[in-house]
């Protein structure tokens, strides 16, 4: 890795299922190249919890080889509204997240995902100029594309706990076609 790298590479391989689009990589998933690297971060527990990983991942201290594979195995995809790093969010300009939208419509087209799933609804409203939304699945698609808005699985959203979040990964999952293991017990 660069000293000079500032974003986290996209996870997308051949045949994804669901493109999980997070708002922007933390510091702290820089500095490990890990999506959804931050300590805290409920990502991979709820995607355990829900049943479309059989193990938790835990990318705390980067990302193992292995854990790559087995999530690209799995049809899961990962990108970042906005590439650029920050410490929280909420320092993203409106019209970064817009941009981010347009990128995103462009990615969605190449890689052509089952579903598409915005972690977010503060930043999807932005991004999608659209004060009302929802989460759950959204009245419009991209690029022909099932869109979804589910919980930001950050640590620091306080309104979604991990059973939330896991069962909004999960009607996801289903809505894709993923075949998902029995769901974790609450």
């Amino acid at each position: 890795m660069s000293p000079h790298t500032s974003t986290v590479p996209d996870l997308i391989g051949s045949g994804v299922r669901i493109l999980f689009v997070g708002v922007n990589p933390s510091l702290s998933a820089v500095a490990t190249q890990a999506p959804f690297g931050r300590r805290g971060n409920r990502f991979y527990p709820a995607m355990y919890r829900a049943g479309i990983l059989d193990r938790n991942i835990d990318a705390s201290r980067g990302m193992r080889q292995v854990d790559r594979e087995y999530l690209l195995w799995r049809g899961i995809g990962i990108t970042s509204l906005v590439r650029r790093a920050t410490g929280q969010a909420n320092e993203l300009r409106p019209e970064e997240l817009i941009q981010g939208r347009q990128a995103l419509a462009r990615l969605v087209c190449t890689v052509d995902p089952s579903v598409v799933a915005v972690l977010g609804i503060t930043a999807f409203r932005i991004a999608f100029e659209d004060r009302s939304a929802e989460l759950g699945r959204q009245p419009h698609d991209v690029c022909q594309t099932p869109l979804w808005v589910l919980p930001n699985p950050s640590g620091r959203n306080l309104r979604a706990t991990l059973d939330d979040i896991a069962e909004a990964f999960r009607e996801v999952a289903v809505a894709a076609g993923m075949d998902v293991l029995p769901a974790f017990p609450r």
